[in-house]
């Protein structure tokens, strides 16, 4: 296990990301992929027990934590194209993908869209979908408002809800200022995208052998995960008995351990 560093890419179309990187340069690479208004920092216990046959890149996507907020350009389409052009820009001609939660349907749309770029595939806590959630409708009917600067208040109470209970304060504390750091209309753009695409037919042209980890209390995205099983080939399902969603939030070194087994295979 190496110390992470962060740097600083430029992607082709001028977009600087912020990336977090661990490992040696023999290591197997893996881009993580995080969710809806998180950045690089939601990876950095997972990113911190990376063995050393990993080699780990977490890039913040296009108006995300410390990246820089263009006018345009948060469909699940376009942070795909932004995973693929920061392999560029790093020199990854392929690498295992992992992504969380709605990170998760951006990493379906890689994989499907890119599929030489993708050697493996992990989705954590990822959802089939998420335009027919009722518990994201409501969540739209408030974000669809949001003015900045963001209340620090509702920001808590959002990162609460969508993250498990079993966090430090500080911790807790800590995703809360990465999440405040994307504006009002990223928060809207994003979720906008996110709630308009459709991401079967990138999933239908998935390829690479492909992991789920979901707990088996997440209501919010367990029964997605026999679509997914039914959908991407090659696809099996690792259940984490009495947890909920986010599992690399709590459970960081069985999620790591399960990565490793995964990517260690023939």
């Amino acid at each position: 296990m190496g110390a992470v560093v962060v740097n600083r890419a430029v992607l082709a179309g001028g977009v600087g990301v912020p990336y977090a990187e661990v490992g040696g340069a023999a290591g197997v690479p893996v881009v993580f992929v995080h969710a809806y208004v998180e950045s690089w920092r939601y990876f950095e216990v997972v990113l911190g027990q990376l063995p050393d046959r990993l080699h780990g890149y977490a890039p913040s996507l296009r108006g995300h934590g410390d990246a820089d907020r263009p006018e345009a350009g948060y469909s699940p389409g376009d942070f795909a194209a932004d995973v693929v052009g920061f392999m560029d820009v790093v020199g990854i001609d392929r690498a295992a993908l992992v992504g969380t939660s709605s990170g998760g349907l951006v990493s379906q749309v890689v994989a499907g869209s890119y599929p030489d770029r993708v050697s493996r595939l992990v989705l954590i806590s990822s959802p089939a979908s998420l335009g027919d959630k009722a518990a994201v409708d409501g969540m739209w009917a408030e974000i669809s408002g949001l003015e900045d600067p963001l209340d620090r208040g509702f920001v808590t109470d959002f990162v609460r809800g969508t993250a498990p209970g079993a966090m430090s304060e500080d911790f807790v504390e800590m995703l809360v200022e990465e999440s405040l750091k994307a504006p009002a209309r990223v928060w809207k753009e994003t979720l906008r995208g996110l709630l308009d695409y459709d991401a079967r037919a990138s999933r239908d042209r998935i390829t690479a052998p492909t992991l789920l980890i979901c707990g088996d209390e997440d209501l919010f995205v367990r029964d997605d995960q026999q679509l997914l099983l039914e959908a991407i080939p090659s696809a099996r399902l690792r259940l984490y008995r009495g947890a909920g969603h986010a599992v690399h939030l709590t459970q960081p070194t069985r999620v790591v351990s399960d990565i490793t087994e995964f990517l260690s295979e023939s």
